[in-house]
């Protein structure tokens, strides 16, 4: 019986037609730790972003919707384990707070909202924003609360005024009673603004933990369960999970800065101040491109703040009173009145709801007094050169005294500014005579004798 055997080449070698379907140990070796690479880069991605934290440092404006918004969908494609909010906020917009309730409700990802550091709050529309989380915690020495509403522009009536609160505190209560917090009090947040401590809210179920580290409120809520807002029941197992942070853009932080009304205010001033200079200096361009790039951002901004539109029309007329000013000698009254009306303008421009979205005295101040001087200023200094004799071209002649080269009998040849002209005099002046020039006819010159002009003078 003969033994079958593995067929050799030429060498002696077995061949690779009989060994093509049997991989040689290396060839395992390098595919099994290809494939443990990519399983451990797979698990890297997976868990390096378990919790993803957003910082919201800042009133609550349409750029924070924006911030709060996009985190929440980027946690969702990511498949983060939660959504962690460190919040401290002043207040803010209704409107926006509304905006940020509808995303943290709708998240697939279950969201955190972390009132912090020591000496943070979660004032007015704050307060909403942490009882619509699904997991409510504050750190030692923070504080929330006081969310009446404030209307925007002017004082409404009392019917007005109480439609607003009911509608807000309806907000509230449908929050806190999905969340299965404290509907009574957080209620009281609205109507009678009321205020709580970190271990008060703690105390009365309107938050769920305190906790002094984002670490120890993980090592809190690991292995407890709560409902979302659809009712479904979940448990968060995040000690020790890696924390991304997730930063504004460049977009948002930009616009993040210009929606302060402080800002917003002096960025108007400045481009109203370009322009102007423009305006005196056709063919600059630099102060008119830079005047339109700060109008621009300044609409922008005012676009989305609350802005009296009475505010910007008192800035209108304050620059009308710098310009009458130069045109009529009033010894300051109307430039003082322009820089009253500034102030006034730029102190009523944003009707926030919290003093933190209003501009300061100061800063109106600041800006008003020295660009109504500026403007003032260069407004005589425009008005000013307008009135002076002009200097050059057939204007600049005029007026100007020579001296008779040859007999004027009326024509004759003149000697002014340096040049000889052909002249023509209404009466003969004899050569060597001082002459003035009347009126410039192309290349022709019409002048008087400087005798005769004193003698009809006098």
């Amino acid at each position: 019986m003969r033994t079958a055997r593995v067929g050799t080449g030429a060498l002696g070698r077995p061949s690779r037609a009989k060994l093509g379907s049997r991989p040689r140990p290396q060839h395992l070796w390098i595919r099994h730790a290809a494939c443990s690479l990519a399983v451990f880069f797979l698990l890297t991605i997976v868990s390096s972003a378990d919790v993803l934290k957003i910082v919201v440092d800042d009133a609550i404006q349409p750029v924070t919707a924006e911030y709060i918004g996009r985190a929440l969908q980027v946690a969702a494609a990511n498949h983060n384990q939660a959504v962690l909010i460190e919040l401290n906020t002043p207040g803010g917009l209704v409107e926006s707070t509304r905006d940020i309730i509808d995303k943290i409700v709708a998240s697939p990802v279950p969201v955190i909202v972390y009132v912090t550091p020591a000496g943070s709050r979660a004032g007015s529309a704050g307060i909403f924003i942490l009882e619509a989380a699904d997991v409510a915690a504050m750190a030692p020495g923070t504080n929330a609360g006081a969310a009446h509403p404030v209307m925007l522009i002017g004082k409404p009536d009392e019917t007005m005024m109480k439609k607003i609160e009911n509608d807000t505190a309806a907000l509230m209560r449908s929050v806190a009673a999905k969340r299965g917090r404290n509907v009574e009090l957080a209620e009281s947040a609205v109507r009678e603004s009321k205020s709580f401590t970190e271990q008060e809210a703690l105390d009365k179920k309107l938050i769920d933990y305190v906790a002094p580290n984002e670490q120890d409120l993980f090592r809190q809520i690991s292995g407890k369960s709560f409902k979302r807002f659809n009712g479904t029941p979940v448990t968060l197992d995040l000690t020790g999970q890696k924390v991304s942070d997730y930063p504004m853009t460049l977009k948002e932080r930009i616009l993040s800065y210009i929606m302060d009304p402080n800002i917003t205010l002096i960025i108007l001033m400045i481009g109203a101040l370009c322009l102007y200079v423009e305006f005196n200096h056709p063919g600059a361009v630099v102060p008119g491109t830079i005047g339109v790039i700060f109008i621009v951002l300044a609409a922008f901004a005012m676009h989305l703040l609350p802005i009296r539109y009475a505010a910007l029309a008192m800035i209108l007329v304050a620059f009308l009173l710098f310009a009458a000013e130069a045109k009529f000698a009033s010894h300051g009254v109307l430039t003082t009145g322009g820089i009253v009306l500034l102030t006034l303008g730029g102190l009523l421009l944003v009707d926030g709801p919290i003093p933190e979205m209003r501009v300061r005295f100061l800063t109106a101040l600041a800006v008003s007094v020295p660009l109504g001087l500026i403007t003032a200023f260069l407004m005589s200094i425009a008005v000013r050169a307008r009135r002076n004799k002009v200097v050059t071209g057939k204007q600049g002649l005029i007026g100007e005294i020579g001296i008779a080269q040859s007999t004027l009998a009326p024509a004759g040849k003149v000697f002014v500014h340096g040049e000889l002209w052909d002249a023509v005099a209404t009466i003969t002046v004899p050569a060597g005579e001082r002459i003035v020039v009347r009126q410039v006819d192309g290349l022709t010159l019409r002048v008087d004798p400087v005798a005769a002009t004193k003698t009809v003078m006098a």
